[in-house]
């Protein structure tokens, strides 16, 4: 079994619903019960919470119960926008959906949850 699937960096980005589920589907069959995307894996869009990109994804994980973890420097986003910094600040208190600098953090952050 394993805990974290970890989305291979040098895959291509999410582009579509379809990849995530697929993502979900994988993390399914390992059992495991929290996915890490490299933050630049992402579809373009996913950070304008506007367009419902990120929403559309988050929402596919909580439904699965699969947390997801986003990794990598998501400052710059985060800095251009008060709303985007607000909600990583909401997610990173939550148990679904976290923003961490690296995998030592992700491992950490969920080694502690038990």
């Amino acid at each position: 079994m394993t805990d974290i699937l970890r989305y291979d960096p040098d895959a291509q980005p999410l582009s579509e619903v379809r990849d995530v589920l697929d993502l979900i589907g994988e993390a399914w069959s390992t059992r495991a019960t929290w996915v890490s995307v490299p933050a630049d894996r992402l579809p373009g869009g996913f950070f304008t919470l506007s367009n419902g990109v990120a929403g559309e994804i988050t929402q596919k994980f909580a439904q699965y119960g699969i947390g997801l973890a986003i990794v990598g420097d998501v400052s710059g986003h985060a800095a251009t926008s008060s709303s985007v910094r607000d909600w990583i600040y909401e997610c990173n208190r939550g148990r679904q959906l976290w923003f961490v600098r690296d995998d030592e953090e992700l491992t950490t952050r969920h080694t502690a949850l038990g």
